[in-house]
């Protein structure tokens, strides 16, 4: 029973009404061919594991009580507030569902609006943090010599901890004993693993908006041929303490907690890594502190490059103490913290000098149970190479796997990436100057990153991985191989701009009856007067807006362009995108466990009839069917057809709101659209 709160409604229902009226147990995606893949255990870890999420007993035996309903649905006081938590769960599932299909930023964008407004309050008040990496990443990084994606990224690495917790019983063990959490429930240990692994993976690269702007000054000098170092022009960074300096409030709790005083973060979390690793990999507080310290001020003295896991950590922190206040901060987010910032070159270079050439310098491998949380992240980063947006002027040239499939089956992991065929006589090249090497080692060693690191029966890739996280209870396969990579998923279009707010524009969207022009307070006050499943619904028609221009020969961008400006959609126009939205309007509802039905218009009622509008309009959401969903797997061909039997006000529903949006693009984007 996965989601019991659902279910329980079920049981009322049918106890109201005297037969089994729903709502129905939401679908879990299922492999038929292989139940521990990516996708099918990281699916089933949110489906089965993570039961009663964030659940409140109080608020259910006061509802008891009373027989008022605390949930929000399509608005407040309709189903009991612990259906509403399963909903936001099962929100979460189908985003993450629907982003390791596509692998796209809009798609990345659902899961991290999903789950920040879970666990780190609303989306409004994060919205910058997450935004800005998207944004550098669109706009800035295509000056840089070396750099991919992190923002598509960190959603496949908050995937694969999800699939590793799900599969791999040593993990959920060791996280287990590490928090002391002998006597918890497992659903409890799996909710709490969701929340921090959230924290630890979906944030750990947010500080790259810091280290791209040093990244794009050295790049003007290796342009010219010139390595970095001595002789360079770098950024550093001055006044670090307007970032890491803990204030008052912060201060007095971590000493309450710690019984030590710290004035920094940089402080706390050189005690809290030294208190984990100091022992096992003989170095001090003062030393940690010392490296934290020059690494943002002195880049110099860390081979002229800047760690962003620093600002990362430093940056979330921030977050954390403004959205839920530094006193109610635990040392699980710490642990997050201190996670993040181990894990891209402090602990390779610093703490276990991993690559030294002398290998009696070399540390042994960060075992899982010394800290759970920064073990799964840094293997999961290093296994997260795949599908990754090229944005550097030499990662563009290199060859970089474009799709993966795991294996986590029998407490193992077996990895495949897959080249693209297309690529065979860039491969074949390298192939031919290796086997060169390997008669002559006189010769220049041959790289095409990074097929070459996967390359022969001992990868580098996986040599390096062992060498950073101890894979003994977790054994590594990788292979790699070469085929067609189908990229229709993509969903790549003409359209192009900083439409990267998708939140601002589903708020005005969702604003648009509002008479008047009312404010943006009021507009977010509307927008949250219905619950995460349908403000996910109102952001699925912004996220899709490009694929219904590029139906009808049409885009946006905010670049002037010499082609013919669309100011209103035609009845043409909404003849052949209407029914799309249709159609991603029924496969959601489908997907989030709604049926077709009308019971909720004729199921006897005992209410006043002043109140039976409202009592039928709740009734919908308690038994989750609706008279214009569709039920069975109806094919596009049937769905446009069940939309052409739509009565007209309901096919307006499906593309009016678009001439709203197409004004929204103008007046706050300064985009416009163009037909072709």
């Amino acid at each position: 029973m996965a989601y019991t709160a659902i279910e329980n409604m079920r049981e009322i229902n049918e106890a109201r009404f005297g037969s089994d009226v729903g709502p129905m147990q939401p679908p879990l995606y299922t492999n038929r061919r292989r139940r521990n893949d990516l996708k099918s255990a990281a699916l089933r870890f949110l489906h089965n594991r993570c039961e009663e999420l964030r659940f409140d007993a109080s608020k259910e035996a006061e509802e008891t009580r009373t027989g008022v309903y605390q949930g929000q649905s399509l608005k407040a006081g309709q189903i009991p507030y612990n259906m509403q938590m399963d909903l936001d769960r099962l929100c979460l599932e189908k985003a993450l569902e629907c982003f390791i299909d596509s692998g796209v930023a809009e798609d990345a964008y659902a899961v991290y609006y999903c789950y920040l407004e879970m666990f780190l309050g609303q989306y409004k008040n994060s919205k910058k943090m997450v935004e800005l990496l998207s944004e550098y990443e669109a706009n800035g990084s295509s000056l840089l010599m070396k750099h991919r994606d992190h923002y598509s990224h960190s959603v496949y690495v908050f995937a694969l901890g999800l699939a590793i917790y799900e599969t791999n019983e040593a993990y959920r063990r060791s996280f287990r004993a590490f928090y002391h959490w002998k006597d918890k429930p497992d659903n409890e240990v799996a909710n709490l693993f969701l929340e921090y692994w959230g924290l630890t993976s979906l944030f750990h690269d947010i500080g790259y908006p810091f280290e791209l702007p040093f990244e794009q000054v050295l790049s003007y000098f290796e342009v010219d041929n010139q390595e970095r170092g001595k002789g360079c022009l770098y950024l550093a960074y001055h006044d670090v303490e307007a970032l890491t300096g803990l204030d008052e409030v912060a201060k007095t709790h971590f000493e309450t907690l710690y019984r030590r005083r710290f004035e920094t973060t940089s402080e706390l979390l050189a005690w809290d890594i030294t208190e984990k690793l100091g022992e096992p990999y003989g170095f001090s507080e003062e030393y940690l502190l010392d490296v934290l310290n020059r690494k943002p001020t002195e880049p110099n003295r860390f081979g002229y490059f800047m760690d962003h896991a620093f600002f990362s950590a430093s940056r979330l922190y921030r977050e954390l103490a403004e959205e839920l206040g530094a006193e109610n901060l635990t040392p699980l987010h710490i642990d997050v913290l201190s996670a993040i910032m181990l894990h891209n070159s402090l602990y390779k270079f610093a703490i276990a000098f991993y690559k030294d050439k002398k290998p009696e310098k070399r540390k042994a491998p960060l075992r899982m149970e010394l800290h759970p949380l920064a073990w799964l992240l840094m293997l999961c980063d290093e296994l997260q190479c795949w599908d990754r947006t090229a944005y550097g002027r030499n990662s563009r040239k290199e060859l970089h796997p474009l799709t993966a499939s795991f294996d986590f089956s029998h407490q193992a992991i077996s990895a495949v990436y897959a080249y693209d065929a297309a690529e065979r006589e860039k491969i074949e090249t390298y192939e031919r100057q290796r086997a060169a090497y390997e008669a002559d080692p006189t010769l220049k060693k041959p790289r095409l990153k990074a097929y070459s690191d996967m390359a022969g029966d001992k990868p580098d890739f996986t040599v390096d991985i062992e060498r950073i996280v101890d894979t003994s209870a977790i054994p590594l396969t990788v292979r790699s191989q070469l085929r067609r990579v189908d990229q229709e998923n993509k969903r790549t279009y003409l359209s192009s701009s900083n439409f990267l707010h998708f939140f601002d524009f589903a708020v005005a969207l969702h604003a648009r009856n509002m008479p008047g022009k009312p404010s943006r307070e009021e507009m977010l006050d509307k927008f949250y007067s219905c619950s995460l499943e349908y403000r996910l619904s109102t952001l699925g028609r912004t996220r899709h807006f490009a694929a219904y221009l590029n139906a009808i020969g049409c885009f946006y961008t905010d670049k002037p362009v010499d082609f013919e400006l669309v100011t209103r959609f035609s009845a043409n126009d909404a003849a052949i995108f209407a029914p799309m939205e249709h159609e991603r309007w029924v496969r959601e509802h489908q997907a989030m466990g709604w049926r077709y039905g009308k019971d909720y218009e004729t199921l006897p009622l005992d209410v006043p009839p002043e109140e039976e509008k409202a009592s039928r309009a709740a009734l919908r959401e308690q038994l989750r069917c609706h008279k214009l969903c569709m039920d069975g797997n109806p094919t596009h061909d049937e769905i446009r057809a069940h939309y052409q039997r739509l009565p007209r006000t309901y096919q307006d529903l499906d593309w009016k709101p678009f001439n709203r949006l197409l004004q929204l693009l103008k007046e706050d984007d300064g985009s416009r659209i163009y037909r072709l």
